[in-house]
């Protein structure tokens, strides 16, 4: 058909027909319905067979993606909770095993300050025993000092009271042993009168 041919058919098409009126304005013609419906249908069917398949693989990929994405969130979240928890029993175990070094430097520190002290008691014992030794051995030097001294003074003074000599070291000695022990016990009478 030609261009010339269709414009007469659907101008005597329209003189049959008339002007439409009322409801029938908003209403199509019937061969539009019938050749909307069939396009439609192409439509439709070319739809469902070429591109929902493909729209719903999309969308079951992402659904799996999503899935995956929440079950290794959720992997993760286990293995950070079990980190955290390992982390947690870690740090009780260090704080235990600090305030049981704690507890064994003060017993450790207090120990060593009583065999200090012990040790520092035995030296100044040691150290007052030695002096008392000391003291003893000078205080016996010191008497025998004096009594070969006040002996010698002893035997100077008799010789002279008596007139001869002592010399003899014999007589000197029982002389000087005599009056040293009179000496004594006249100091330890007035002592003990004293108290």
């Amino acid at each position: 058909m030609s261009v010339a041919a269709l414009s007469a058919a659907v101008l005597t098409a329209a003189e049959t027909t008339g002007e439409p009126e009322g409801i029938e304005l908003l209403l199509p013609a019937p061969y539009d319905i019938l050749w909307s419906t069939v396009v439609l249908v192409v439509l439709a069917l070319a739809f469902y067979k070429y591109v929902l398949p493909k729209f719903n693989a999309v969308l079951d990929e992402r659904t799996a993606l999503i899935e995956g994405g929440i079950a290794q969130a959720e992997t993760a979240q286990a293995e950070a909770d079990a980190v955290l928890a390992e982390y947690k029993q870690q740090l009780q175990d260090a704080r235990a095993e600090a305030a049981r070094i704690r507890e064994e430097a003060r017993a450790e520190g207090g120990q060593i300050v009583a065999e200090l002290r012990a040790k520092g008691n035995d030296e100044a014992a040691r150290l007052v025993e030695t002096a008392h030794k000391q003291i003893e051995a000078e205080r016996q030097q010191a008497s025998v000092s004096l009594r070969a001294d006040v002996g010698s003074l002893a035997t100077q003074l008799a010789s002279k009271i008596v007139g001869e000599s002592l010399e003899d070291e014999a007589r000197r000695s029982r002389v000087v042993d005599r009056f040293l022990d009179d000496l004594e016990a006249s100091t330890t009478a007035n002592a003990g009168k004293g108290n």
